[in-house]
């Protein structure tokens, strides 16, 4: 059977040791020698979000499931395909309900066979649940800051928070007053960040100046 191999590694993820291209890569041609699989491509989508199916490396695989080049697609792990219950749906629907499969070397998914696809199903499911629960505890604790009058979210430039109180940092402060002194003076937000780094000043997570962080001072104060 001829199958397509698919890697694929977000922004976040590329340092974390487990998920790189290359270690995926080695588990699908593992994969393929042990159950004889010809494992005619590996195609690979680096920095890219499994939150759309909108990605080069996945359309292209499609692509050339369509035309006729494989039989089915080789993922090392189900989420590196997709982390979404409707887009699995989605490409179950389109590719993998009868025209071609779809095998999960971590999960041991082989959609070839009816279990496989039960399977399948019942992954994608339990993912998600696990998803939207987290994000229900989160929401919870947030809405419990909030009604205990804690501080939610990153603080400001010129702001910091201490005992989940919003207090003001001195030395902030006098960056935020810089900034709206030197636009006060019709300078532009390019010249801003310039004159900014020129100074030694840096941005609240201590980087470079930009306009577009200037920008966000500014509008941030204004609003």
């Amino acid at each position: 059977m001829k199958v397509l191999g698919y890697v694929r590694v977000s922004t976040e993820e590329q340092a974390r040791e487990g998920v790189s291209l290359d270690a995926q890569e080695a588990k699908l041609r593992q994969y393929a020698a042990l159950y004889d699989l010809e494992l005619v491509a590996v195609i690979r989508d680096a920095g890219a979000s499994a939150k759309t199916l909108d990605r080069p490396g996945l359309r292209q695989a499609l692509a050339a499931l369509t035309a006729g080049e494989a039989e089915g697609i080789l993922v090392a792990k189900l989420d590196r395909l997709t982390r979404s219950v409707r887009d699995l749906g989605d490409l179950v629907d389109g590719f993998f309900a009868s025209k071609f499969s779809l095998l999960s070397v971590a999960d041991q998914i082989d959609t070839r066979t009816a279990g496989g696809r039960l399977v399948l199903n019942i992954l994608a499911s339990v993912s998600q649940w696990e998803r939207e629960a987290i994000g229900e505890r989160t929401s919870a604790a947030l809405r419990h800051k909030i009604a205990r009058g804690e501080h939610v979210g990153a603080p400001g430039l010129g702001t910091r928070v201490e005992a989940g109180n919003l207090v003001a940092d001195q030395d902030e402060a006098e960056t935020v007053a810089r900034i709206r002194s030197l636009a006060a003076e019709g300078k532009t937000l390019r010249a801003i960040a310039s004159v900014l780094d020129q100074e030694g000043r840096r941005t609240k997570r201590g980087g470079k100046w930009a306009a577009e962080t200037v920008r966000k001072v500014l509008a941030r104060r204004a609003a």
